[in-house]
């Protein structure tokens, strides 16, 4: 189905407000605009200087078409043939990914590359970027999907303060019962247009984050409600009372979001749980499971450019399930570097991967900080751009990190959990309970097929991929049980 859209009023660092019905047509695309510096004439040194050009104070991206590599003297007849970027200057970025023209097309191959630490003559080893191979994107056949310029793209990867750089993309050898047959084969070819991307994340807006666990809230104590400003204490119905999150019968409430991006609150605040059940003007008599509402980093605490995302809000009716991701950006982040690691996805997403807003619903760092991702209202119905065949009617929530191999911290795991409780709650999800959903179509479910799943599932159950690693996947029956729990079941 396609979601209903409505038009901002402004509003982005969304608390539980009420949006005007209205359904303009969908703003057209931003071209794929390019900063890049001019291709070097040969490769950089590695004990060249960093380039004299400050980046962008809101961010930038640069964009370097790649081209085959030499071929080396000794190389077997038939062998794939690498494309990349020998060694060279750039200016200053924090997050790279290799984009393609055609979103479709897979990369059967391997990409991995080398940066310089800005200001030094010291270059990493090589690092492997997740080709990632779209899924996570908007469903097929959906607007964001259909009225967009959407790119293939590998997953983006963190790499710190860089001002050097060098990328190779290695073809998948082709399958073959024995050697002679291997010599013979074809190579599988790369998908045409492939570029690197070098994105930076711009300022830090200096939000306040946990660097550690933080400690469980009290519970019944008032001290958060009088901290907490009006426009968050009293949330608007959702579907703890209304069957659907968006009907015909709810108001435009421009004053609410007038006061609202007035305030420009950086942080929605945490409430107990019977604040949290006071503030959804609950049905008389109604007894809901919903957990207690978790602090929530706004998209301005963690300084998204609003005029980088396309202007409308996307919704669909409800949120019947969350699917759990990893960003696949690596662990190699602070959390006081957690804005930048998601300034730096939202970039990518939308500059280059060409999706309208931040994939993700939610984000959550290794220190167990939750974040607003994709924009509309963080107790809304918004449509994400996170498991394809699957985002209608559920939410996606990345943990910032890769944890294929690596263990997913417990305040990661927790911060899932607080926020299950939370959010399902609102729409009446058991998190320990099954779902039926219905396939907008994935390499794992044909369209239209009906799937029962978790109600907290992992990427990987709505899709063929490892992602969120295997690591963070056996957590989730932690996740489950913790949720349920805070939800009072």
């Amino acid at each position: 189905m396609r979601a209903l859209v409505v038009t901002s009023v402004g509003v982005t660092c969304a608390a539980a407000l009420t949006l005007p019905l209205a359904t303009p047509a969908a703003s057209a695309p931003a071209p794929h605009s390019a900063s890049a510096l001019p291709p070097s004439t040969s490769p950089a040194s590695p004990g060249a200087g960093p380039p004299s050009v400050p980046a962008e104070p809101a961010g930038s991206t640069q964009s370097l078409p790649l081209a085959p590599l030499a071929v080396p003297s000794n190389r077997v007849a038939g062998a794939p043939v690498v494309q990349g970027l020998p060694q060279r200057d750039a200016r200053p970025f924090s997050l790279v990914g290799v984009v393609w023209d055609d979103a479709q097309a897979e990369l059967h191959g391997t990409v991995q590359v080398r940066t310089r630490a800005t200001g030094t003559t010291r270059w990493s080893e090589w690092q492997d970027v997740e080709t990632h191979n779209a899924e996570h994107a908007a469903d097929l056949g959906s607007a964001e999907r259909e009225d967009r310029t959407v790119r293939g793209a590998t997953a983006p990867l963190w790499v710190g303060d860089s001002d050097g750089v060098e990328v190779r993309v290695r073809p998948e050898a082709p399958e073959a019962p024995d050697a002679e047959d291997r010599a013979a084969a074809t190579p599988v070819p790369l998908p045409e247009g492939m570029r690197l991307e070098l994105v930076d994340p711009g300022e830090d807006p200096g939000t306040d984050l946990d660097e550690g666990p933080a400690p469980e809230p009290a519970r019944g104590a008032p001290a958060n409600r009088a901290a907490t400003p009006a426009v968050f204490a009293d949330t608007p119905p959702t579907a703890a009372v209304l069957p659907e999150v968006l009907t015909a019968e709810i108001a435009a409430a421009s004053a609410v979001n007038a006061e609202l991006a007035e305030l420009g609150a950086t942080v929605i605040p945490a409430l107990t749980q019977a604040e949290t059940l006071e503030s959804v003007n609950l049905a008389p008599g109604a007894k809901p499971y919903i957990g207690p509402r978790p602090k929530i980093v706004t998209r301005k605490g963690w300084g998204a450019d609003e005029k980088l995302r396309e202007k409308n809000f996307g919704y669909t009716k409800t949120v019947k399930a969350a699917f759990v991701h990893h960003s696949a950006t690596g662990n190699n982040y602070t959390c006081k570097q957690a804005p930048s690691v998601l300034r730096s996805i939202y970039r990518y997403h939308v500059k280059s991967s060409g999706w309208r807003d931040f994939g993700y619903n939610f984000a959550v760092d290794k220190c167990g900080n939750i974040y607003e991702g994709r924009a509309g209202g963080v107790t809304k119905a918004v449509l994400g751009a996170h498991t394809l065949g699957f985002n209608t009617n559920t939410m996606g929530i990345a943990v910032l990190g890769s944890y294929a191999s690596t263990n997913p911290p417990a305040a990661a795991v927790t911060a899932v959990s607080k926020l299950t409780a939370w959010k399902l709650g609102l729409f009446g999800g058991n998190p320990k309970g099954k779902v039926t959903l219905v396939s907008g179509g994935s390499n794992k479910y044909k369209a239209g097929v009906k799937v029962k799943m978790n109600v907290i599932s992992g990427h990987r159950d709505g899709f063929a991929t490892e992602c969120p690693g295997a690591r963070l996947y056996k957590k989730l029956g932690t996740a489950r049980t913790s949720s349920a729990k805070l939800q009072g079941r």
